[in-house]
């Protein structure tokens, strides 16, 4: 008690000298409160038993943390003698200090011991939180450029967005940003709808659906709106008196010219100053009346500064006279630059929340000087992190498959893309790695999304692939393996019952679809002669036992013993059929199955021997190219 008393003075005096300013600073991170300040000392805990005390001013939060300002004491593990110490000195310094002066801060709130153990960085506890409000319906929304294919990014710049729609009942809209003329195809257009499609991304409002026949979505028709909203920005007049936005009549030889010329002198300040912002209006009519062309400048408004509070990245801030000055929202050919069209459609489609990734966050700082201009409020934005190849660089071609569409035709499922994609930087603080979709949308939020960039592993990316392909059921896989079948020359429909047998055979033994291909290649081949003349170990094998089993197979096939390959449960009915063999011929184990797989398919390892069978067997009934089983039975004559 005495050591705490006198703590309680030294803590007290300190308080008292800083004003009783008690203002204290949790940053907290994933493993809860780390760092507390108080009175001007600043109490680092980063170990639990460790406490340092050191004077200075409140530091920022450290890098990776988040600050969260609060009246509340916090604390340390030993919660007895920190609570009372902290208590203590933070009530004799608002004594003190309230003698000193009546202007200082009082003391709004002190922790009890009770509350302080319940903020200890050993074994904290949480008190019960409070049911968690609805989020409220977002309209979010994906806007690809069609200049190419749907990558990865993108792909998850897409998901993040229809997942918040999804899950908070609101609506995604896709949107067609081709005002790039010269490089936007109507052709790449529909190669990334179907790509989305694919996905399972199903937009709500855009390209494809009723509401197009009402509102355009793509940017090139969406024209006129541009033009009319640059005219209403000319004629709209800001805070210093003058219009938000002007003719421009300068071409890009007199800007370049004058940026080299203030470039030369010193005089150039990084952003261009049009000699037509502060033109005399005589001067302008005169240019407009005689018919020469103009773009529509923005015009910045002096020390001008744009924030926001991006979800991902925090508090975000630009300088926006000395970062960009005044920039064009329409060329002189009458064509809206991208920031102009972006904040426009935004606002006129009622876009809550702009997910996108962290390379637009420049855009930002345009698009939120336009919003403002304009009158509307500025969605909130969230400003995903890279993706980056496992070298470290931005993700490109040259790490391998990157779009869409080379992913489908590999063998990748929706589902597991969808599981793989949203974990490129999110996840919902568990160890589980594998998800439904449906799981997924109940457990994303944008808050957790990291702000670190993401490495695309491509072995992790074939492991979740593989997890999806073995929770399937044998009906799902099937329907998935049919087109890659076909396209193999394998069997003649995408719906043919070849392909549900090859689920069940391959299902656990492949990672991506095109992986069971070969295995059905195999099972409707048959060599055993070309096996017995390569294997050392088949060879070795087709003795005298060998050919007595082939004897026995032979007599059982004649005897009408041996299953109906040409029946559906074929497969089942030959396990039975193997055990009762075995106990006829008075074998079992590898000595019953290793020479009867070697006799049936040719080969000593491979899938399950029933559906190997009956994939040969259905095969034979679509016409397609395989060895007969009678043929094999014949063969297999010359052994026995």
């Amino acid at each position: 008690l005495a050591i705490a008393a006198v703590a309680a003075l030294v803590c007290g005096f300190a308080a008292a000298a800083q004003h009783s300013n008690v203002n204290v600073v949790n940053y907290s991170t994933a493993s809860k409160a780390k760092v507390s300040v108080t009175a001007g000392y600043r109490f680092t805990t980063s170990q639990p038993s460790a406490m340092a005390m050191r004077s200075g001013p409140i530091e920022a939060a450290p890098a990776g943390m988040t600050q969260r300002e609060t009246t509340v004491v916090a604390s340390n593990s030993n919660v007895a003698w920190n609570g009372l110490f902290m208590v203590s000195g933070a009530l004799m310094g608002w004594l003190l200090a309230g003698a000193r002066s009546r202007q200082s801060t009082p003391l709004q709130q002190v922790v009890s011991c009770t509350e302080v153990a319940l903020m200890t960085t050993t074994s904290e506890k949480k008190a019960d939180a409070a049911p968690a409000k609805p989020l409220a319906p977002m309209r979010t929304r994906f806007a690809p450029s069609p200049t190419g294919s749907l990558h990865v990014g993108g792909a998850r710049t897409a998901l993040y967005n229809w997942l918040m729609a999804r899950k908070t009942g609101g609506t995604f809209i896709l949107r067609i940003e081709d005002t790039d003329m010269a490089r936007s195809t109507r052709a790449s257009e529909e190669s990334m709808k179907a790509d989305l499609a694919w996905l399972g991304l199903k937009w709500d409002e855009g390209p494809d659906t009723d509401f197009e026949k009402k509102v355009p979505y793509r940017q090139s028709e969406r024209g006129d709106i541009y033009i009319e909203m640059g005219r209403k920005l000319m004629e709209k007049i800001g805070p210093d008196g003058k219009s938000i936005a002007y003719p421009c009549f300068s071409k890009q030889e007199d800007i370049d010219a004058l940026k080299t010329a203030t470039e030369t002198t010193g005089e150039f300040q990084g952003t261009f100053v049009s000699p037509w912002r502060d033109a005399p209006k005589e001067e302008v009519d005169a240019k407009i009346a005689a018919g020469e062309t103009y773009a529509i400048r923005f015009r910045v408004p002096k020390g001008k500064r744009v924030a926001i509070d991006d979800i991902v990245r925090g508090p975000v801030s630009w300088d926006a006279e000395a970062t960009i000055g005044d920039f064009v929202l329409l060329r002189s050919t009458g064509v809206p630059v991208y920031n102009f069209c972006v904040a426009v459609d935004d606002a006129l489609m009622g876009i809550t929340h702009v997910i996108r990734a962290e390379e637009h966050l420049t855009n930002t700082l345009r698009q939120g000087l336009i919003l403002e201009a304009l009158g509307f409020q500025m969605p909130t934005y969230a400003h995903c992190s890279l993706i980056l190849g496992e070298d470290g660089s931005k993700l490109s071609k040259r790490h391998g498959a990157t779009s869409v569409a080379q992913f489908a035709q590999e063998g990748f499922v929706p589902s597991a893309m969808i599981n793989y994609l949203v974990g490129l930087g999110w996840n919902d603080g568990t160890e589980k790695e594998v998800y439904t979709v449906q799981e997924i949308v109940d457990a994303f939020t944008v808050e957790r999304v990291q702000k670190s960039p993401s490495v695309f592993d491509m072995q992790k990316l074939r492991w979740i692939n593989a997890q999806h392909l073995h929770n399937m059921s044998d009906a799902e896989l099937g329907a998935l393996l049919g087109p890659f079948l076909v396209d193999a020359g394998l069997c003649k429909t995408k719906d043919s019952p070849m392909a549900e047998v090859a689920a069940h055979m391959c299902k656990q033994k492949i990672e991506l679809l095109v992986d069971a291909v070969p295995l059905v290649k195999n099972a409707l081949q048959w060599d055993l002669k070309a096996t017995l003349a390569s294997d050392e170990s088949a060879t070795k094998m087709a003795g005298e036992d060998f050919k007595s089993l082939v004897a026995a197979l032979l007599e059982a096939v004649a005897a009408g013993e041996f299953p109906d390959v040409a029946q559906a449960d074929f497969a089942e009915k030959y396990a039975a059929w193997v055990k009762e063999f075995g106990k006829k011929i008075g074998r079992k184990g590898k000595q019953l199955m290793q020479p009867l797989r070697l006799a049936l398919t040719g080969v000593m390892s491979g899938p399950d021997v029933g559906c190997q069978l009956r994939l040969a067997a259905i095969a034979e009934q679509e016409g397609m190219p395989c060895v007969k089983i009678s043929d094999r039975m014949a063969t297999l004559k010359e052994f026995a």
